[in-house]
């Protein structure tokens, strides 16, 4: 054996031991290592917790490190996603799979300049340009969603659904049927708190702009996480974690089930101070506003 290849060996197997999250894997081949790495340590029964994970690329937190490992672990079938509401594509929870792992995604997004952004950034993405993510521009209501999705050549199983529209979330995951997502991301309003089961009224043109703010962040939208978690309940999914600022919650498909990712207790996610503060501040803003009970 050359020496050459030794050392290669050598810097391989040290990295198999080394700790996890020294620095955080920007490139393809970082991230593919973390993934075999993961790979290993499930073989062994010494994978990390969910919570321990996340690591920040293109995704909004700490979400692209979370996916890389739930994916290494329950595997991949189409490599496909769909993001609604992904603005122009450079900072959302799928760009990581699409330019570093090859994924095709299908990016929804209502404002259409964000829209012309995304088309231009990944055709010249040198990961992206050979076959970039669809992009379509559309006002997503509970009527069109899936007629948006399948008419842009998703349909059946795909292994990731994002929903993040700061508006009807909880309504338009519900009224989604023309794919079947193994994971689902929803942005869930962490003000509301752990034991509340309500969302906003569905309305086609629901605005968060319209109603209170605060520090620029939209206080009378989405849904709690309580009520995510009984919608996905009725359809197949259970609650496996959320990022690091607890407002974005991760759902498997049940039959999907391994206990290195177990289904975890809602106010686990509801730890970071970022929460608290919201409950404490942000939410008397909008707490006599027409939250419909689910």
């Amino acid at each position: 054996m050359t020496g050459y290849i030794k050392s290669k060996l050598n810097a391989f197997r040290n990295f198999l031991v080394a700790p996890l999250f020294e620095s955080k894997p920007n490139t393809t081949p970082e991230q593919l290592l973390l993934s075999f790495q993961y790979k290993n340590m499930l073989a062994k029964g010494e994978l990390p917790d969910i919570s321990e994970v996340g690591f920040k690329v293109y995704s909004h937190t700490d979400e692209d490190g979370m996916l890389l490992y739930i994916f290494s672990i329950i595997g991949t079938h189409s490599r496909k996603c769909v993001e609604i509401c992904a603005g122009n594509g450079k900072e959302c929870n799928s760009a990581n799979l699409i330019i570093n792992h090859g994924w095709h995604g299908l990016l929804v997004d209502g404002n259409k300049k964000l829209v012309r952004e995304g088309i231009k950034f990944y055709r010249k993405n040198p990961n992206t340009y050979a076959f970039p993510p669809k992009f379509a521009n559309a006002w997503v209501t509970q009527e069109n969603v899936n007629s948006i999705i399948g008419e842009n050549g998703f349909k059946g199983e795909i292994d990731l659904l994002i929903i993040d529209l700061d508006s009807t979330d909880y309504w338009i995951w519900k009224a989604i049927d023309v794919v079947d997502p193994r994971v689902v991301i929803v942005e869930y309003q962490d003000i509301l708190g752990p034991d509340l089961s309500v969302t906003v009224p569905y309305s086609d043109s629901f605005d968060a702009k319209d109603y209170p703010t605060t520090r620029n962040l939209p206080n009378y939208c989405g849904a709690s996480l309580k009520a995510f978690v009984k919608l996905g309940k009725l359809k197949g999914y259970r609650l496996v974690g959320c990022n690091r600022y607890g407002y974005n919650a991760f759902f498997i498909k049940e039959e999907l089930f391994c206990k290195e990712i177990p289904e975890k207790d809602i106010r686990e996610c509801f730890i970071h101070p970022k929460v608290h503060w919201g409950m404490r501040e942000r939410f008397p803003t909008v707490k006599d506003l027409p939250w419909r009970e689910v």
